[in-house]
């Protein structure tokens, strides 16, 4: 059986403009996005070459580009941020992606609504 390793991006905080109501669409709100990635380790440990490992800048790079589109729902953008990343590495097996939104507009005080998807 093939070892996999885990990669997590924790704590990515952007600006997006995701929301159902088209006020949320204008003004936006701050997000936070965490990624954990399992993929095949191979032979990274002895050959120590970076190309042969799921690059985390790229990875940023997508989560940033992905959340600048506009959506509806966070379980979009979760799903966008999924898509994007395996596409851009074929080898990983599996993506888990959560969305929240912080201090989202639901009448009173609460920290934080997200989703969590498994892609």
């Amino acid at each position: 059986m093939e070892k996999l390793y885990t990669i997590r991006l924790d704590g990515i905080y952007l600006r997006a403009y995701h929301g159902c109501y088209d006020l949320e669409q204008q003004v936006g709100n701050r997000f936070r996005v965490d990624l954990v990635i399992r993929t095949p380790l191979g032979t990274l440990p002895q050959s120590d070459d970076v190309t042969q490992a799921v690059n985390y800048l790229t990875v940023f790079g997508i989560v940033e580009e992905s959340m600048k589109r506009t959506r509806r729902t966070i379980e979009a953008a979760a799903t966008d941020i999924i898509n994007a990343v395996r596409e851009a590495f074929p080898q990983i097996v599996e993506v888990e992606c959560t969305v929240a939104k912080i201090a989202p507009p639901l009448g009173g005080k609460i920290d934080r609504v997200s989703v969590t998807l498994i892609g």
